[in-house]
């Protein structure tokens, strides 16, 4: 099993990105999917999850309105939209399924 992370950089304030994960070596469109992040001296914390088919999704009450979940089952693939980035959006950012985890992406938002 493989869930390989893309997409993290450094931004602005105000600024968007597009994470993806590419996940590989189990049934992708048969498991809900959701992304975590972790910053620095904190806990890690649920950011966003999407169900199997991409019909439901739920956020972190901070994220939301901000940040969009969304996966293609054709391409094992789901992504994390994430726009109007604020300074605290800092943290590396992990997908998960199961129990598998990714390597993490770093998101810096500074100016």
């Amino acid at each position: 099993v493989q869930l390989v992370e893309s997409g993290g950089g450094l931004v602005q304030p105000g600024g968007a990105l597009r994470l993806s994960c590419a996940c590989s070596g189990f049934t992708f469109s048969s498991y809900p999917m959701t992304w975590y992040r972790q910053a620095p001296g904190k806990e890690r914390e649920l950011v966003a999850i999407i169900d199997s088919t991409g019909a439901i999704t739920n956020y972190e009450a901070s994220v939301k309105g901000r940040f969009t979940i969304s996966r293609d089952n054709a391409k094992n693939t789901v992504y994390l939209q994430m726009n109007s980035l604020k300074p605290e959006d800092t943290a590396v950012y992990y997908c998960n399924a199961i129990h598998y985890w990714g390597q993490g992406t770093q998101v810096t938002v500074s100016s």
